[in-house]
């Protein structure tokens, strides 16, 4: 069973750009499918990126894409979220999931991923 630790963070302002980091501990995590979500404040938690297992494929929200990169460097055992043109609406907890196989178009969904990150928060100030 793989342990997701987050890291990242912070109080950022329009325009700016920040990474995200999310580390496996206890497996190999180019054994599993990657995903983040995120939580903005009252908001129901939804989908932002996903990276299959073999790195070849990668999918975005629209509200992200263009902005938001999704990656992996197996050597750290480490994935990556990095975020530009942050935006006010881009303000909430993000969590890192991963999971063994997809299933269908579940990268997507919050049932779709087994494992979870503990969060990180991220402010975005106009």
């Amino acid at each position: 069973q793989v342990k997701l630790v987050q890291s990242g963070g912070g109080l950022m302002q329009a325009g700016d750009s920040l990474t995200l980091s999310c580390t496996a501990v206890g497996r190999t995590f180019s054994s599993y499918h990657m995903g983040w979500f995120r939580q903005g404040p009252g908001k129901e938690r939804e989908f932002v990126a996903a990276l299959s297992r073999n790195g070849d494929t990668t999918y975005y929200a629209d509200s992200v894409k263009g902005r938001f990169t999704i990656s992996r460097d197996s050597a750290k055992n480490t994935g990556y979220l990095q975020m530009d043109n942050l935006k006010p609406e881009d303000a909430a907890v993000y969590y890192c999931a991963a999971v063994e196989s997809w299933y269908g178009s579940n990268w997507s969904r919050l049932d779709g991923y087994a494992y979870w990150g503990q969060g990180a928060q991220v402010t975005v100030s106009s």
